[in-house]
């Protein structure tokens, strides 16, 4: 870790970039569950003052970073009742430490002109445990041509998330590999089985998630099927429409707005969300 002494020295734009990078670091160590030693605990303080005593902020951003090092001395036990022999805190004062380096990495992320965007968002790096998972068995999701790396990664994470079995991605489906696609997965690429095909497979049961279907509440969900999620520009293609019109049918979530519609991520947990609970209420 730099010394704080010669963080000072530094110029404020390189100071404010090199101690957003110090505590996205400590983030991802948190949730690794590191333990944290008296010397790295006292550092972040010492940042937190640093950051404290920089007038450049406004008024409102430094109201914020006292704020943040008054929660932190805090949940530490007090500045001068720092040197605590638990090295890993209880869940809560640890969230509440989270909050703080995560605060403050934001605050920083926007003093130094940079837009939030999915990759500032820190991850858990810990592997999920596979055998937590409820799956139901025959629960596929098929993604028709999903463009967006970041989506793939939210849909997995959505299809994980309500049991499903497995993923088949098209050919021209974004690659699962992609860093936006494993960010917004959240470690479910990694324990949801999934194949990369050239079409469904046959005599599988298929419906689309799709405009002009049966309304959500009314639509009768299989037990065992392929839901089909399409590209977010064009949605389904128009052959696998075809294919989900002479099997299942069409899927279709109400909308109220002006809008009309919803991003194909939302719409596809919303839909696998109501699979799920149909499958529950068969049982």
């Amino acid at each position: 870790m730099i010394n704080v002494y010669k963080l000072q020295k530094l110029p404020r734009p390189q100071r404010l970039r090199k101690i957003w990078k110090i505590f996205t670091l400590a983030e991802e160590r948190l949730l690794r569950d590191e333990a944290f030693t008296i010397d790295d605990k006292n550092y972040y303080v010492e940042l937190l003052k640093l950051l404290a005593a920089d007038t450049q902020f406004t008024p409102t951003v430094l109201a914020a970073i006292k704020t943040s090092l008054d929660d932190y001395r805090y949940y530490n036990g007090g500045e001068m009742q720092f040197r605590y022999t638990q090295s890993k805190p209880d869940p809560i004062r640890r969230a509440a430490i989270h909050r703080v380096f995560n605060n403050i990495r934001h605050l920083l992320i926007q003093e130094t002109g940079r837009g939030v965007a999915d990759w500032d968002m820190v991850g858990a790096d810990g592997k999920l445990d596979p055998s937590r998972r409820k799956v139901f068995s025959g629960m596929w999701a098929y993604f028709d041509d999903i463009r967006s790396p970041f989506n793939v990664g939210s849909m997995f994470r959505s299809a994980e998330s309500f049991g499903a079995e497995k993923i088949l991605l098209s050919p021209l489906c974004a690659s699962q590999d992609h860093p936006h696609a494993v960010k917004s997965a959240m470690g479910c690429i990694e324990i949801l089985p999934f194949e990369r095909v050239n079409g469904l497979p046959h005599g599988v049961p298929v419906f689309a998630l799709e405009t002009g279907g049966t309304p959500l509440e009314e639509f009768s969900f299989p037990k065992d099927g392929i839901m089909i999620a399409g590209s977010e520009e064009l949605g389904v293609h128009p052959n696998l429409l075809e294919a989900a019109d002479s099997s299942l049918g069409r899927v279709t979530i109400p909308c109220f707005g002006a809008k009309g519609s919803l991003s194909v991520t939302v719409a596809f947990g919303i839909a696998m969300q109501a699979w799920a609970q149909s499958i529950l209420m068969m049982r």
